[in-house]
């Protein structure tokens, strides 16, 4: 997905409808917030997820009181020497197995008519498509860099998805916000497409795209200014920042702060494109991997109840990744590229010399920190201060989270500097082009979600039997599918369906085990599973969530469309004189100086 910045500000004039906009959200949040509505919204999730965990416990208490009966009767049984009434239970164990067997063929029946069919996928696949393709398409890229024209191709191939829900679909469905409930054709078309409409963007693209731009806003009041030597080491310093900052601010926001400070500093050399390619690698990609908000992907995952810190377990991989292309670049540009460049440019490079200079700290990073405290501590779904083990009762209202960061960007314009916004260039295009794209792509996950959901072991099946060596249960191949996917693709969506997809194929297979009665299979799936709620707060085997995880944040980096700000990094290059390589130049670069490095990675970890 490309960002087009450009060479002028926004002005005055769109900063201040930004202000006005912000304030008019704020204050219709506290009028719901007066009238109870958020908290209503919040006590209903946690009302049903009540409910399940009691169902849950009663069911668990009803088997071992059965498993004990069982178990009591084998004794009496065996103590009595009842060989004619052991005989008479086996038969009758028999025909509760047949019957048993009748009714599970039933129920997969009715799942599998309960599932929409492949063709619904379409639309997401076009949109996918149309992202990757049409920056590349020369009598269409210009048409596509207006966020009014992605939009539109966007929004219309998702209600093409809620006219299918609207007149087409005929089982229910499951509304999952604000607590979940069942929706079906018989509450008519409207109820099936609001449903549809509710789950993708009130539950998920509300939140996701709230923390994009509030980072993105507040980051663009920050500037890291100077002309320093353009040395080696210099370049490796900020890179390593760079990949540092990435978790903390974004990848969008971490490149923005940079990407002006390592271009000045490398204007008088020739030899710099190399410099802007391992920069997209390790700030635009790798370094984002720590935090929820450091890389879209995995902030869909926290939205799916990945546990906030549960990321920072990946800083072995993060590191090993990130230093060993910090070695590289070092290497390659002190023995290769430095040593290229004429006593001229080196004197130049010596001779024009401006200090580091930070400017605007003051509110941006306190309303940073907000921001990232906002995260952490307001999820409705979790008790306010449980990552700190403290027991306060309270879950704080729905979209307070949202309500802080907005508020925390409404600060930054307030109270910061408008010359410095100036001088970044800072204007609203990139995180309306995000905006727009993910609007569509939230409506059109839904229908291959669902498919994944109720379909993600027969799918890794399928993919089993084009090769012997393909399996999606196999953390190293997860990681290479999930990966080359959001390498070409958008790493978010990719990481949402191989999540899915994760998810599904493990609650598929401890199915299978019930059925079939393999008490000890069924036990160590289980076991996977609890270790996956435990550690990550999700029922996805470790394994598995640490591969796509990985695949999806590090392989975004293997081509331009990977992650959103490789294109901006690009442009804003290229606005500065360096010319950068092309779409394939670019994918050179990767597969010889990047991939090696994955597969080290997953020969070390995976």
């Amino acid at each position: 997905m490309s960002e087009t910045p450009h060479t002028q500000g926004d002005g005055g004039k769109t900063s201040r409808f930004a202000v006005i906009l912000i304030s008019v959200v704020l204050c219709v949040y506290l009028v719901l917030l007066a009238l109870g509505l958020p908290q209503k919204w919040t006590a209903a999730q946690h009302a049903h997820h009540d409910v399940a965990i009691n169902q849950k416990s009663e069911e668990s208490d009803a088997t071992a009181k059965e498993e004990a009966t069982l178990t009591q009767n084998s004794v009496d049984a065996e103590t009595e020497d009842a060989t004619a009434e052991a005989e008479t239970a086996i038969t009758v164990a028999e025909e509760e197995s047949v019957e048993e067997e009748a009714l599970q063929k039933e129920a997969d029946t009715e799942s599998e008519t309960a599932v929409p069919p492949l063709w619904t996928a379409t639309p997401f696949a076009i949109l996918l498509l149309c992202i990757a393709a049409f920056p590349l398409i020369p009598h269409v890229e210009h048409w596509w860099e207006s966020n009014r024209h992605r939009f539109y191709v966007a929004a219309g191939l998702g209600v093409a998805v809620l006219a299918y829900y609207a007149f087409i679909c005929d089982f229910p469905i499951d509304l999952h916000w604000p607590a979940h409930k069942v929706v079906s054709p018989d509450d008519g078309a409207f109820a099936m497409a609001s449903a549809t409409f509710i789950n993708a963007i009130v539950g998920e693209y509300i939140s996701f795209i709230v923390l994009l731009f509030a980072l993105f806003s507040i980051t663009g009041g920050i500037r890291i200014s100077g002309d320093l030597k353009a040395s080696p080491g210099v370049n490796t310093l900020i890179l390593a920042i760079g990949a540092s900052l990435a978790s903390l601010v974004g990848t969008t926001g971490a490149a923005m702060l940079l990407i002006r400070l390592l271009l000045d500093t490398n204007k008088e050399r020739k030899y710099k494109v190399h410099t802007v390619v391992f920069f997209i690698f390790c700030v635009c990609n790798i370094g984002g991997c720590l935090l929820p908000i450091g890389d879209p992907p995995l902030f869909l995952g926290y939205l799916r109840g990945v546990s906030f810190l549960w990321t920072l377990s990946l800083w072995r991989e993060w590191l090993f990744v990130s230093g060993i292309l910090l070695a590289i670049f070092f290497v390659i540009d002190k023995f290769i590229f430095y040593p290229k460049e004429t006593p001229l440019n080196k004197a130049l490079d010596n001779a024009v010399h401006q200090p580091l200079r930070i400017s605007g700290l003051w509110p941006n990073l306190p309303c940073l920190v907000g921001v990232v405290l906002a995260v952490m501590l307001l999820d409705p779904a979790q008790e306010f201060l449980a990552l700190f083990n403290v027991k306060t009762n309270w879950y704080p209202p729905m979209f307070l989270r949202e309500f802080v960061q907005m508020l925390m960007v409404l600060l930054s314009f307030l109270l910061g500097s408008k010359e410095i916004r100036e001088k970044n260039n800072f204007n609203f295009a990139p995180i309306l082009e995000v905006a727009a794209l993910f609007f569509g792509i939230f409506i059109c996950m839904q229908a291959p979600l669902q498919i994944l959901n109720a379909k993600g072991a027969q799918i890794a099946e399928t993919v089993h039997q084009y090769g012997s060596k393909i399996k999606l249960n196999e953390p190293k191949e997860f990681f290479w599918i999930s990966g080359s996917l959001s390498s070409v693709l958008d790493n978010a969506p990719t990481y949402v369906v191989f999540f899915e997809t994760a998810r599904a194929a493990s609650e598929n297979e401890l199915k299978d085990a019930v059925k079939e009665g393999n008490i000890e299979k069924q036990k160590e799936i289980e076991a996977i599973l609890q270790e996956g709620r435990d550690q990550a707060g999700v029922g996805v085997p470790l394994k598995l969530l640490i591969a796509v995880s990985l695949g999806s944040v590090f392989m975004g980096a293997m081509t331009y469309i990977g992650n959103g700000p490789n294109f901006m990094v690009k442009a804003i290059a290229e606005q500065s004189g360096v010319k950068m390589p092309s779409f394939f130049g670019y994918i050179g670069y990767s597969v010889c100086l990047l991939l090696p490095v994955l597969i080290i990675m997953t020969l070390v970890f995976l």
